[in-house]
């Protein structure tokens, strides 16, 4: 078993990778440090502990041509994931996901008769608001950009019919997995609810590796349904689990970074930090 690090360290590095988007390649070690009240040793132990990278290289993954190159080196061909089985309702890549979608019939309902759990947790992102049944995590969404009251109204919103409890201790292990904090292995349940063409459009995002993208186009391919792009990108922008189904992997064909519900500095650090992790 890997030791892992304490959790108040997701919130320092929340804010670390803000600093470092905003102030780009130019920022020193040691004027990070210092911005982080920290010595630059320090820091860089509990950067690289995190990211996997040390900051000079994570700040290389934040580049104006980011999204290009990545499009260019690490491009996805979904129908290629799907033959090799990084779809259903197996175990699922790096994260050891295993996934359950509501019925149709369920999902028109709105959510009544449903009791939905709610609390908020450090993430490398910022502050993340993860939701969940008894069935797995329904909806993981990040207040650094849009601010926690708007967050928690906007997956509210999702299931108007739900009873919504707060109980953080009953989603924490579901939580430390998909941030990565879960020292064991732990599976990640989740549970879709959505329309079926919805469900189609998460269900393919699941097929993108961690570290690599594809397109809208692409994924409108993969379902069956090349001419939908437009109606692709509004699933993808209502996906309700945010980075664990990682619609942040989703980039227009020309290399931009397309529109992001949580604000673009966060698809951005989720690119980058993918991007860094996955090369170590």
């Amino acid at each position: 078993m890997t030791s892992q690090p304490p959790p108040y360290h997701y919130a320092l590095i929340a804010r670390a990778l803000t600093l470092i988007d905003e102030a780009g390649p130019g920022l020193s070690l040691e004027g990070l440090a210092d911005r982080m009240a920290m010595s630059p040793s320090h820091f860089q132990r509990v950067f690289s502990q995190w990211v996997g990278v040390s900051p000079k290289r994570y700040q290389q993954y934040l580049t104006l041509d980011h999204a290009r190159r990545l499009l260019a080196d690490r491009f996805t061909v979904l129908d290629t994931a799907l033959s090799t089985g990084l779809s259903g309702g197996g175990r699922l890549h790096d994260l050891f996901l295993t996934w359950e979608a509501m019925s149709p019939g369920d999902y028109a309902k709105g959510g009544a008769g449903l009791t939905i759990f709610w609390g908020w947790f450090d993430s490398p992102f910022g502050p993340a608001l993860v939701m969940g049944t008894t069935k797995g995590i329904c909806g993981i969404g990040f207040a650094a950009e849009t601010g926690e009251d708007a967050t928690m109204d906007d997956l509210a919103s999702r299931w108007p019919r739900a009873t919504l409890v707060h109980d953080p201790l009953l989603l924490q292990e579901w939580a430390m997995s998909a941030f990565g904090m879960s020292a064991d292995g732990r599976d990640t349940p989740i549970y879709l609810i959505g329309a079926p063409f919805q469900i189609k459009v998460w269900e393919a995002l699941l097929r993108i590796p961690t570290g690599h993208v594809t397109t809208y186009g692409e994924i409108a391919g993969s379902i069956g349904h090349p001419a939908a792009v437009r109606a692709v990108g509004t699933a993808v922008g209502r996906n309700p689990i945010s980075f664990v189904i990682p619609c942040h992997r989703a980039l227009r064909k020309s290399g931009g970074l397309g529109g992001y519900h949580w604000g673009l500095p966060v698809k951005r650090a989720m690119l980058a930090w993918e991007a860094a992790r996955s090369e170590t």
